[in-house]
């Protein structure tokens, strides 16, 4: 019973990433409202970023500067940080077009939900 609480609290990052990234796949999944649809999107890549920042991380390792008076210590990899920059770079682009398209969307709908957008749609193909 102690490991499994031990494994627990040692992987909780990765845990937190999965949860996040399963309440994100419910929200694009489930609802119809393509605000939501958005926000579920943004969840999702936030656990991306949060696992693939745990990825780079180690334990009791420093900042990778290079100190001669320190000598030789474990660094942590710069490498997911910065790519997880450049990944926060394309998520908000992603979102601000998507916003942008939901806007449109709006203006010639009426609507944002997606349900009622098919319907309208729909009549519009039968005409």
């Amino acid at each position: 019973m102690n490991l499994n609480i031990d494994l627990i609290v040692n992987n909780i990052n990765y845990i937190g990433a999965m949860i996040l990234f399963v309440i994100g796949l419910y929200t694009v999944l489930t609802h119809p409202n393509l605000i939501k649809k958005v926000i579920g999107l943004n969840i999702m890549e936030t656990a991306i970023f949060l696992f693939f920042v745990s990825i780079g991380y180690v334990q009791g390792a420093v900042a990778p500067i290079v100190n001669p008076e320190t000598g030789e210590q474990m660094f942590v990899n710069p490498l997911p940080s910065a790519m997880i920059l450049t990944g926060i770079v394309v998520a908000i682009s992603i979102t601000a077009f998507a916003l942008s398209l939901i806007v449109k969307i709006h203006a010639a709908y009426g609507t944002i939900e997606l349900d009622e957008i098919m319907k309208i749609r729909s009549v519009e193909l039968d005409d």
